[in-house]
């Protein structure tokens, strides 16, 4: 299985044999794929993020988060959910943009 990581406007170009799986706290409308809501940043962390933009302190407070994680588990539900096919993790932000999927990514 290999991942990949794309946002929700550039769904319409991914190949169907590549499985997309969302990782925000709300997907959507109309979005009617997986979500894997253990890879979303916390409540707390998108509220601090939407009132001060400080990304250093985003980076740090969602690697904590990710730390508490075991990565090799998450590829295994990943792997089990896609039923072996490649996955994309997707979410808002555009290619460019800072967004928590790099740092899962990463």
């Amino acid at each position: 299985m290999k991942i990949y990581t794309s946002y929700f406007a550039n769904l319409k170009n991914i190949p169907d044999s590549i499985v997309p799986i969302s990782i925000c706290r709300r997907s959507p409308k109309g979005y009617g794929g997986t979500e894997y809501k253990l890879l979303a940043p916390s409540s707390a962390l998108l509220s601090e993020w939407h009132k001060n933009h400080d990304e250093a302190e985003y980076r740090f407070r969602f690697a904590k988060q990710l730390t508490s994680l075991d990565a090799s588990k998450i590829v295994d539900v990943l792997n089990f959910i896609s039923g072996g096919l490649d996955i994309v993790l997707v979410c808002y932000e555009g290619p460019s943009k800072f967004c928590h999927r790099h740092l899962v990514a990463e």
